[in-house]
């Protein structure tokens, strides 16, 4: 993976990071919402995971946005 990759994972994880805790949900609840493992929610919000587009459905589900959220600089 090269440094681009990395930033865009990183940039993508503190998204996810940061509607999550506006909405005032922890990593457990958004797991629960989303059906995805807290530990890899964890994983994404940290940038070490290489996120499905499936993935994304479930976490915008989960946090009740719209897919195109997390494109929006």
């Amino acid at each position: 993976m090269d440094n681009l990759e990395k930033i865009q994972l990183k940039e993508f994880g503190d998204k996810v990071r940061k509607l999550r805790k506006m909405i005032g949900i922890s990593i457990e609840e958004l797991s629960f919402r989303s059906g995805l493992h807290r530990n890899y929610i964890s994983d994404v919000e940290r940038g070490q995971r290489n996120i499905s587009l499936i993935a994304i459905h479930k976490l915008a589900y989960g946090l009740g946005v719209e897919i195109e959220v997390f494109f929006i600089q």
